[in-house]
């Protein structure tokens, strides 16, 4: 029987939660085994990431009406009831009565006929009461928020903490958007005039970014991969917190720059297209496999001043000190600023997160002695967490007097920065995002 969206949304579901594997690479393998494409691949995606977003939400609503507590249901039932409940509430163009055949379907085929009954009961319910569906108790403001916002209840405390109730929520909600997708003009392959023409005569809807430079927003393109502008190499898929890393750290032709956790190599690549072909960047990663796709990447945009290198952050390399007019550390983190694109990132336990700022500011510790004097240093993350940005940079600068934090400014929204900037998906329409610019005197 040929896999439909559903099936394989089931199939990416339970390996989820069966064996950890995250959504977006289990999703994009999954969908290439079963054969997936145009509108199934679509709605098989939509599927996964909105149960992804939405889980916490579609459990309490399944536990309202089914005789078993959510967590005490094997795999694939309570997937099966998350998918069921997922369309009914919020894909408004299935019918329901398909989201609840298909999902009874589902349970006959993974050899869970005998639950079919429960899953027909429990959906049934679910859309028969959509309009009036059981409050979230609000006795806890940490824990409605949790539940009505699918974030893990140590998560939401940290942000209500951080930001207040009314910005936590916003961020909250934020994350179960759909991120725009941007992409940064290669200037070495295209101008932005004929770009823009391009993807319109593809039907793609373009704008440019509201107050980032080079970068445009796009909707409706389907397969990007598939159009002749992304083979050609005319553009870089990028958000634009991180196309600001390049621009912050006054990235021109003519320097030496060394990208030192680099995968998957977008900033060195946004870095390359600021330098025009003049200069050079080594771009280190610690696995040979990523740095295969950086190289990738670097061909068909038609880069040829990256160098890829095999090189643990940690680990002093003497050949470099003092070698390098940039040094940037996009240092491994949390990534809890980016739950909009990897939703399921919001489900890490809080513990896992603990030894990440030794390891942040051992890269920087090590990072710091490649940067010649006079030269600039920026850290960045793709986090919100203080204790991975600034609680890092801080106590880096106070070891290091050598080094001081260097101005800059940005269009608004962003202004007069002391050399740092946190953004936020709420606020900036960005990833939530660290950056901080140093120089060594």
């Amino acid at each position: 029987m040929k896999p439909s969206a559903r099936i394989t949304a089931l199939r990416v579901l339970v390996s989820c939660r069966s064996n950890g594997a995250w959504a977006d690479a289990a999703l994009k393998a999954q969908i290439s085994r079963d054969g997936l494409s145009g509108p199934d691949a679509a709605l098989c995606s939509r599927i996964v990431y909105g149960v992804m977003q939405h889980q916490m939400l579609l459990d309490f609503y399944i536990g309202a009406y089914c005789s078993q507590k959510p967590d005490h249901l094997q795999p694939p039932l309570l997937e099966i009831l998350r998918i069921g409940a997922y369309q009914i509430l919020f894909l408004d163009k299935i019918p329901d009565s398909a989201a609840v055949n298909t999902s009874v379907e589902l349970a006959k085929l993974s050899k869970r006929g005998q639950a079919s009954g429960l899953v027909n009961a429990v959906l049934r319910k679910i859309s028969q009461n959509k309009e009036s569906l059981p409050p979230i108790p609000d006795r806890d403001e940490v824990q409605h928020l949790s539940i009505q916002y699918s974030h893990p209840k140590w998560l939401t405390k940290r942000m209500v903490n951080l930001l207040g109730r009314e910005e936590a929520e916003r961020f909250l909600a934020s994350n179960n958007q759909i991120a725009p997708l941007t992409i940064q003009v290669n200037p070495l392959k295209t101008a932005m005039e004929s770009l823009v023409e391009e993807l319109r005569q593809a039907d793609i809807e373009v704008r440019p970014h509201a107050w980032v430079p080079d970068c445009l927003e796009l909707s409706g393109t389907g397969d990007l991969t598939a159009l002749p502008a992304f083979r050609e190499g005319k553009f870089l898929v990028q958000d634009p917190a991180a196309r600001l890393v390049s621009l912050i750290a006054g990235i021109r032709p003519g320097l030496k720059v060394l990208d030192v956790c680099a995968a998957p190599g977008g900033k060195s690549l946004s870095a390359a297209f600021t330098m025009a072909g003049q200069g050079s960047i080594v771009a280190c990663d610690l696995h040979d496999n990523k740095l295969k796709r950086i190289q990738e990447s670097a061909d068909r945009l038609g880069v040829d001043i990256i160098t890829t290198q095999a090189a643990d952050g940690r680990v002093f390399q003497p050949e470099w000190e003092a070698a390098f007019d940039v040094v940037l550390v996009d240092a491994p983190c949390s990534g809890l600023g980016i739950i909009r694109k990897k939703p399921d990132t919001r489900y890490k336990k809080a513990d896992d997160l603990f030894s990440l700022p030794v390891i942040q500011s051992a890269i920087l510790d090590n990072a710091a002695r490649y940067v010649r004097p006079g030269g600039t240093l920026v850290y960045s993350t793709c986090t919100i967490l203080p204790e991975e940005n600034e609680q890092v940079t801080q106590a880096f600068l106070a070891e290091h007097p050598d080094f001081t934090m260097n101005p800059f400014e940005l269009p608004q929204p962003v202004g007069k920065t002391d050399g740092s900037l946190s953004l936020w998906p709420q606020r900036h329409d960005t990833d939530g995002f660290y950056i901080c610019r140093m120089t060594r005197s």
